[in-house]
């Protein structure tokens, strides 16, 4: 379905999308996780047509993108929405009348849900729920691809949990590719199948969920125990507290000795190891 095969984006002399090749081809909800400037944005921008790539080449269904031909079947749903001036339910009668798989009936059934008034006008609304209404339009779009970028943008942590409710029923109403990108790993792990990490423009990881939850771990203990313990596996950050150590792992389960213990360790743990570990140790 999606293909990048040695694709860079470069602006000058600065390179922000960095040798990428990557391939998306099963349905699901995918987190783009990374830091701010990782280069998320772009990624989702060459995707989706907006821009064009420096060197290689995308595909999606076999076709190549570029902006002279930017894919009908992906949707992008940018971070910050435009000030409409229009109601809400004029936003969503226009979009229905430029796309035929438009879910109208969707659209409508989450309007209600998250009590958004469908006769206010759309710039009238705050920053918070004028991304969703956007993200409401993007996912009842039914387009094979959907791309939300940075899509709880000024949500409180009761608007995140709405729209992960939102994100699962509209991917169980229409299964296909939906892409989040976002720096919160911690609250879409409840919902994606599927993580992506990009650093410095760099995909550093490829993964399902499952396997992450199965490889990572902490283990802590004193020094000298630790290293010796560690000592065949994949570590990819440590930190040192009172004289104990605590390590990060990626990598198989081992059997653990007295002077070792398992710590519990979240994604956001794994998602800081991983880009920046290395300034820990």
């Amino acid at each position: 379905m999606i293909n990048f095969a040695n694709v860079y984006k470069k602006y000058k002399d600065q390179v922000v999308i960095d040798d990428i090749t990557i391939d998306i081809n099963k349905n699901g909800i995918y987190c783009l996780l990374g830091r701010n400037g990782a280069g998320k944005t772009t990624f989702m921008k060459l995707l989706a047509g907006h821009i064009g790539v420096s060197e290689g080449e995308i595909k999606v269904d076999k076709q190549k993108v570029s902006p002279a031909n930017m894919p009908s079947n992906v949707s992008f749903i940018e971070s910050r929405a435009s000030q409409f001036n229009m109601s809400i339910a004029d936003l969503l009668d226009t979009t229905r009348h430029l796309q035929d798989e438009f879910d109208i009936e969707f659209a409508y059934k989450m309007l209600q849900k998250f009590k958004l008034n469908k006769k206010q006008k759309f710039k009238q609304l705050s920053f918070g729920m004028q991304t969703m209404v956007a993200t409401i339009a993007g996912l009842a779009s039914n387009s094979k691809v959907v791309m939300l970028d940075e899509p709880v943008l000024g949500f409180d942590a009761i608007m995140r949990n709405q729209f992960n409710k939102l994100l699962l029923e509209s991917y169980e109403r229409h299964p296909r590719i939906i892409i989040v990108s976002t720096h919160l790993i911690d609250e879409i792990a409840k919902v994606a199948q599927y993580l992506i990490m990009i650093d410095n423009g760099k995909i550093i990881l490829n993964s399902t969920m499952n396997e992450i939850n199965d490889l990572f771990y902490a283990l802590t203990g004193q020094d000298d125990a630790l290293k010796e313990a560690i000592k065949n596996l994949n570590v990819i950050g440590k930190e040192t507290v009172h004289g104990r150590t605590v390590a990060y792992i990626y990598d198989k389960k081992i059997n653990l000795t007295n002077n070792i213990i398992n710590q519990p360790a979240s994604l956001n743990d794994f998602f800081i190891n991983m880009v920046g570990g290395n300034e820990n140790e």
